[in-house]
């Protein structure tokens, strides 16, 4: 083969296999620090959402799909930040160190209300930097339905309509209203909600919800 030949050849070959590895999906993790939310379960938020990144088999997952993984803490009108930038999970290396992160993140609000609107809209704001993935997730856990701020029927249509997916892990410590309230208002066509029932429940619910986003995402 002449050397213009083997160039195009082992360009062509970096190219399938950068293909192959693309990101498949940017997940956005965000966590509801409203005032119903006491410290101690704000610690089953973050420890759960750190434990289950670590699990052996989510985290494989996370490194084979190359997955985008972002933090939001989000309360009433206005309440909403980035807690941890995006960070694209290459190496068992960067899930751990991610996940390490993740459950030192402090607090940012103690006593607001809850404005689940204006959370996915802050948050359908924040995919920018991670266009190039395949699916982008919105992945929103809280105690309670909206009780100020914008619509979230309304802000569920308009963010559907820009293709990024919405689903919940409603924490419901009696009945089901939270997530009667995610499923009838906040989850996109084809998304899901994850019941955690108190949150001494919620580490289990959470490996549950990212592993059915992950390997058994809704169609």
């Amino acid at each position: 083969m002449n050397r213009p030949g083997l160039i195009f050849t082992t360009f062509a070959g970096l190219v399938a296999a950068s293909a192959a590895k693309a990101c498949k999906i940017a997940l956005l993790l965000m966590i509801d620090v409203s005032s119903s939310i006491d410290p101690g379960e704000y610690r089953f938020q973050i420890d759960g959402m750190a434990d289950a990144l670590r699990d052996p088999v989510i985290a494989e997952i996370l490194v084979r799909d190359q997955v985008a993984l972002s933090v939001v803490q989000w309360s009433g009108i206005g309440e909403a930040e980035v807690s941890l930038e995006w960070q694209r999970m290459l190496t068992p290396a960067a899930v751990v160190s991610f996940a390490n992160r993740a459950r030192a993140i402090p607090r940012r609000w103690q006593r607001s209300r809850t404005a689940v609107g204006d959370a996915i809209a802050f948050g359908a704001e924040q995919f920018g930097p991670v266009s190039d993935c395949t699916r982008r997730v919105m992945d929103v856990s809280g105690d309670g339905a909206s009780n100020v701020g914008f619509d979230t029927a309304t802000m569920r249509r308009e963010i559907q309509a820009m293709g990024i997916e919405i689903n919940g892990l409603a924490i419901d410590r009696i009945g089901r209203s939270v997530t009667e309230f995610y499923r009838r208002f906040m989850i996109t066509q084809g998304g899901f909600v994850m019941t955690a029932t108190g949150y001494s429940d919620y580490p289990r619910a959470i490996s549950a919800k990212l592993f059915r986003e992950l390997v058994k995402p809704a169609s």
